[in-house]
């Protein structure tokens, strides 16, 4: 009896130490403290928040909303690599003409490479890039449009965007979309 109390006791003891193992991306350790000949480790672990869904129709929003910034960040981190270094080679161009030249032509090139993708985007990830846009560059999509195409340019965009019930000057508010902000540090979008 005492060797399969003493068995038990082993397998259980394993069992708890294997679940002990700490994973890479769930902590990290700060720094070790010795107490009394023993070694213990201070641990720090990435912030995480417990969300209880209310009904299902939450959750599945959620879950859309997950797949949406995955699909979206990417283009937006794009754009305001492409914006900062279009901005880099105009302060580079001395003339009017010229700079107009450039940002025509980089236009143009921006449409051919992405333009068919972009058209695959649903109404709500095309909403969520305009935010996240914002988010990226600091500038709404109105705003980056007026500096570089016009009032003109801008107001058309405008009324496209309003067509599809979106609003180009929409800005991204990390206290209001929080739960964007939470998947994009969850995901490492960042």
């Amino acid at each position: 009896m005492r060797k399969t109390i003493a068995l038990v006791s082993l397998i259980i003891m394993t069992l708890a130490s294997y679940g002990q193992v700490v994973h890479e991306d769930s902590a990290m350790i700060l720094r070790k403290v010795y107490m009394d000949g023993d070694t213990f480790y201070v641990y720090s672990f990435d912030e995480f928040i417990l969300k209880e869904f209310n009904s299902k129709d939450e959750k599945e929003a959620y879950l859309k909303l997950v797949r949406n910034v995955k699909k979206v960040m990417p283009y937006a981190k794009l754009a305001a690599f492409r914006l900062q270094m279009m901005e880099d080679n105009l302060n580079q161009l001395s003339s009017k003409k010229a700079k107009k030249k450039y940002i025509k032509a980089t236009e143009d090139a921006i449409k051919v490479e992405f333009i068919a993708q972009l058209k695959k985007l649903s109404s709500s990830q095309g909403k969520l890039l305009i935010k996240l846009i914002h988010r990226e560059t600091g500038n709404t999509t109105y705003e980056i449009l007026k500096k570089y195409r016009g009032s003109a340019s801008t107001m058309f965009y405008g009324m496209w965007a309003k067509m599809y019930n979106a609003d180009i000057d929409t800005k991204f508010d990390p206290i209001e979309d929080y739960q964007i902000e939470h998947i994009i540090k969850n995901a490492k979008l960042e």
